[in-house]
């Protein structure tokens, strides 16, 4: 069988994309389909897998997500074939994909319906992106630890679970490519791990594994989990009465976190499609 696919990225965080509009390509998209297409080596290569699909072609294969307001979906697997909420980097790239073959109008707000309920994405002028994350939610604090060293962690859910803790040093994350340990109690399905540093006034950088991919070069919901704890470390308690923006630093580019008095986080970044084929994977 073959069929197209498009690689893409969002501040190096890649993706493949599967177009598969009316999900008569795909069906349920086999974990061991997943993890071909995302080795580096034997196949195309990313962080993750993404199926375009409408939401009324969802049918039973993801129950109640098939009820959300939204006309496409965001269908969206970790390179070890499991399956995740949300990807605040994915989303874009998804939104540029459907912009680009001209299905669906970029002077409004296009809704993507996802694992985390419906997110909007708007395109701004400057060809970046923002997506409306949803309310934050931090939820206590825990450990993270590589090797023998441990750090303190807060624990914010963005859609997604994230466990943040301040380092020194970014290298103090180690190599990444074993995943750092973490509470299991607190997380018993996984948890993704950042490492942060202070750049200067509302100006951070981070080094992340992310929960069924490893060390990323990028990750969206992770910046966002970044920016809103370190905002309460400086003393913002709760929604802010005003927005509050931090840029934030990743090794792939540059991301910019606002959290706004209506308890909304906004993700703002690139896109970039690369290439465009077929694959028999």
């Amino acid at each position: 069988m073959t069929y197209p696919f498009l690689k893409g990225h969002g501040t190096e965080n890649d993706f493949v994309l599967l177009p598969d509009h009316d999900g008569s390509i795909h069906g349920e998209l086999p974990q061991d389909r997943v993890v071909a297409l995302c080795d580096r080596r034997a196949g195309i290569g990313g962080d993750g897998v993404i199926r375009v699909i409408r939401t009324a072609a969802l049918g039973e294969l993801d129950g109640d997500v098939a009820d959300q307001p939204a006309e496409w979906f965001m269908d969206y697997r970790n390179s070890d074939g499991s399956v995740s909420e949300m990807c605040g980097n994915g989303v874009r790239v998804f939104a540029l994909h459907l912009a680009d073959e001209g299905l669906v109008d970029t002077s409004v707000p296009l809704p993507v319906g996802t694992r985390d309920g419906v997110k909007n994405v708007v395109f701004e002028d400057d060809g970046t992106m923002t997506v409306d994350m949803g309310s934050p939610r931090l939820v206590g604090t825990s450990t993270v630890a590589v090797g023998e060293r441990s750090w303190p962690a807060d624990n914010v859910d963005v859609g997604n679970p994230h466990a943040v803790a301040f380092v020194d040093a970014l290298d103090d994350a180690g190599s990444l490519c074993d995943e750092p340990g973490f509470d299991a109690s607190t997380y018993p399905n996984g948890v993704n791990i950042e490492f942060v540093v202070r750049r200067g006034a509302r100006h951070v950088a981070f080094r992340v594994h992310e929960r069924g991919s490893g060390e990323t070069r990028s990750c969206g919901t992770g910046a966002c989990a970044v920016m809103v704890a370190a905002a309460v470390a400086d003393g913002v308690s709760g929604p802010p009465a005003d927005d509050v923006a931090y840029r934030v630093d990743v090794p792939g580019g540059e991301l910019t976190v606002t959290w706004t008095p209506d308890d909304r986080v906004l993700l703002t970044g690139p896109a970039e499609i690369v290439a465009t084929g077929t694959s028999t994977l």
